[in-house]
């Protein structure tokens, strides 16, 4: 029973993600999203009790993992190694949460006027650790005297980008979908590129 419920509520939440992203909040309907899981409505209701609920769980979907992500910041020392494990995760999170980031984009976009309070002061508080993190690193001459916040906005922007345009690079690229092999690709190159342009030691 356990599998069942646990492969159901995926079904649920990649057919919710999916019609969030496409949709938003308010044009959503259950009904489509049960269609799309092909998974009775009742069932979405039992699991998840409302909307609403269900409208976190996905974006908790990608939060949680947002919010595990910054671990090689806040536990390693070493700024070359702390940094290449954060931006490959984030690409990961990227790749296997695309929809459920364009969800969270999308309420980012609109003021955060959905996003459940206790998730917006996590990440608030992810965010002051990794700001603190860079500036210890800074003072302890590990690298430039970067600015902080705008190497933060630039990490956030050059990884969660290939979720959330992820058709646009697709089709520039002139490829369905992209692979392990581009998104290792894209790991190396923006590790490259902060590692050298913030003169890390």
């Amino acid at each position: 029973m356990a599998k069942v419920r646990e492969r159901n509520q995926h079904a649920i939440i990649e057919a919710a993600s999916q019609h969030f992203a496409k949709y938003g909040y308010a044009a959503t309907k259950v009904a489509d999203i049960a269609k799309e899981a092909n998974i009775p409505k009742p069932n979405i209701y039992y699991y998840y009790n409302s909307k609403d609920n269900l409208y976190r769980a996905v974006l908790e979907s990608v939060t949680v993992p947002l919010l595990q992500s910054s671990k090689p910041i806040q536990e390693l020392d070493d700024p070359t190694e702390a940094l290449t494990e954060y931006i490959k995760t984030k690409l990961i999170i990227s790749r296997d949460h695309a929809d459920a980031s364009k969800v969270f984009a999308n309420e980012v976009m609109s003021g955060g006027q959905s996003l459940p309070k206790d998730i917006e002061n996590e990440l608030q508080q992810q965010s002051e650790m990794i700001l603190a993190k860079f500036e210890s690193w800074i003072e302890k001459g590990l690298m430039d005297p970067v600015s902080p916040h705008h190497l933060m906005f630039t990490i956030w922007a050059a990884t969660q980008t290939y979720a959330d345009f992820g058709w646009q690079i697709c089709r520039v690229m002139q490829k369905k979908n992209l692979t392990r092999q581009d998104y290792a690709q894209a790991s190396e190159f923006l590790t490259s590129m902060i590692l050298k342009g913030c003169g890390v030691k």
